[in-house]
């Protein structure tokens, strides 16, 4: 049953220390941390109404350029109707002579009944103002304003909008061409408006809209509130139960009020209170397991070196018992520290490989002629067919083998009850399966997710340190491969692990390729 097999040992590069280093050197990253008074509330309270603020000033101004664009035109087109439904009034009576048509215009302006919302002038050929309705315009002199100028140069109806050089006030004022009887420009009809009543106008209605921007600023401050307590006050609440957990007090919980992200986090902070006390049960367990496991082969060594030592062992057959003990008690010291030692190391990620080709039915079969004669003693039928074939994987053997004698050696704790184990061994195209099969107790359904776990050693009475299986799963990750356990309590559990199959066929081609390239040359 013995296997020759060719080892090309292959250690794998240890990027851990040129990584450490880059980090040394680079230093470390400073985080900087803005410190801003108010907290969350605050800063909040702050952006929201700066935002707002500006939405309600940037509205506002549009709003009342809309309003005063809208007034403004609207004027401007009404004097400009006027003006012309004027000056077709006035035309009809310019047939006759200028004295006529003075007489007219005056007894027109005379006769105008919107005196007090409009001003309405007749201005000359040369721009002098020849009749006016307002009193407080002198007669002759010149309006001094554009739309008079373009009206009689452009001979058609043209408006203006400035501060009236006679009153000081802002007016708008339009001006319609007058004609004579050979259709010659004798003058202009110039209605005149202020734009008091329209200014006033988009004062009321920049109140208004201050008004009603502070009516929802307010209430969106009001819901801005209740928003930001409901926020912040379940995020305080977070903090006084992160502070809770760091002191040491696992295991408390928050009361989720809000389906939401916050009501996410809250189940998260649950979710890792629940594990960080459960490792810290695990924590305690395994030192009380560990301690009493020490404690045991150590009180066993110690008691018989003493009694060894004070040749209370009169008997020959009694002192080759007392010795084995020690020898016993001190190779389970010694697992026991080295499977220690090995989680340190995977948790550190200290742990290497040395890879080579093997092949991994040599190191199961070491390990079950190993665990043979145990088992005989304890009356555990041990089933193993060596396969045909080999199952080559590129791994560190020593590691494999001892993941093999952890999974055998739990087979033969948990599945003494079963009086028998079985092992298999295959491999396909693509991978090597070992399955480890035990009639033993089993393993509860409610425990079997958590059997993998550092520290977890479930409802069993047997002896260890509850790290073993969590090692031996590493390794085989480590390997590229997984592990799976099945169990049926009172049924027995099955343990399945599963490797990468060396790809051997690509370098025997190479292989064939670089001697049939070297026949080619000697030819």
């Amino acid at each position: 049953m013995d296997k020759k097999v060719t080892a090309d040992t292959r250690e794998l590069p240890d990027i851990s220390q040129e990584f450490k280093g880059k980090k040394q050197a680079e230093g470390p990253r400073e985080i900087r941390v803005q410190h801003v008074g108010g907290g969350l509330r605050g800063r909040w309270t702050m952006n929201f109404m700066t935002i707002i603020t500006a939405a309600l000033a940037i509205a506002t101004i549009i709003i009342t350029m809309i309003s005063a664009s809208y007034y403004y035109n609207d004027i401007r087109r009404n004097l400009m109707t006027r003006a012309a439904q004027s000056a077709g009034f006035i035309n009809r009576f310019l047939n006759s002579s200028y004295e006529q048509f003075l007489s007219a215009s005056e007894s027109f302006v005379a006769s105008f009944e919107d005196k007090d919302k409009l001003e309405i002038q007749i201005v000359s050929a040369s721009g002098t103002i020849l009749a006016s309705s307002s009193s407080f315009t002198e007669i002759g002199s010149e309006p001094g304003t554009e739309d008079v100028g373009m009206c009689l140069e452009e001979n058609r109806t043209q408006a203006w909008m400035g501060k009236d050089l006679q009153s000081g006030e802002r007016v708008i004022s339009a001006s319609a061409p007058l004609y004579g009887p050979n259709s010659n420009l004798i003058g202009c009809v110039r209605c005149i408006s202020s734009v008091a009543v329209a200014q006033r106008q988009i004062i009321y209605i920049v109140l208004a809209c201050l008004l009603l921007g502070l009516l929802i600023a307010v209430s969106l401050e009001l819901s801005n509130r209740y928003f930001i307590k409901s926020i912040v006050e379940p995020v305080m609440k977070i903090n006084i139960i992160a502070k809770e957990i760091a002191a040491g007090r696992y295991g408390m919980r928050l009361h989720k009020v809000y389906d939401d992200e916050i009501g996410d986090l809250c189940d998260t902070i649950n979710h890792m209170s629940e594990e960080i006390s459960r490792a810290e049960r695990m924590k305690n367990d395994f030192i009380s397991s560990v301690s009493h496991e020490l404690r045991t082969p150590l009180t066993a060594i110690g008691g018989w070196s003493d009694t060894l030592l004070a040749g209370g062992a009169a008997d020959r057959d009694e002192v080759i018992m007392g010795l084995s003990i020690i020898q016993k008690e001190s190779r389970r010291l010694t697992q026991m520290v080295e499977e220690l030692l090995d989680f340190t190391r995977l948790e550190s990620g200290r742990m290497k490989l040395n890879v080579e080709l093997f092949d991994v039915g040599a190191e199961l079969y070491e390990a079950v002629f190993m665990y043979q004669n145990m088992l005989d003693k304890e009356h555990i039928q041990l089933i193993y067919d060596i396969p045909d074939q080999m199952c080559p994987v590129n791994g560190d053997r020593h590691r494999l083998k001892q993941v093999f004698l952890n999974i055998i050696d739990n087979a033969a704790k948990y599945g003494k009850s079963g009086g028998k184990i079985e092992i298999l061994l295959s491999c396909d195209s693509y991978t090597v399966i070992i399955q480890v099969r035990d009639w033993g107790v089993g393993i509860k359904e409610e425990e079997l997710p958590f059997v993998k776990e550092k520290f977890y050693k479930g409802s069993s009475k047997q002896r260890g340190s509850g790290i073993g299986l969590a090692v031996t799963d590493e390794i085989v990750r480590m390997h590229g491969g997984t592990l799976n356990i099945a169990s049926t309590y009172g049924e027995g559990t099955q343990v399945t692990v599963t490797l990468p199959l060396a790809n051997t066929d690509a370098k025997k081609t190479e292989t064939k390729t670089i001697a049939a390239d070297n026949g080619t040359q000697e030819e």
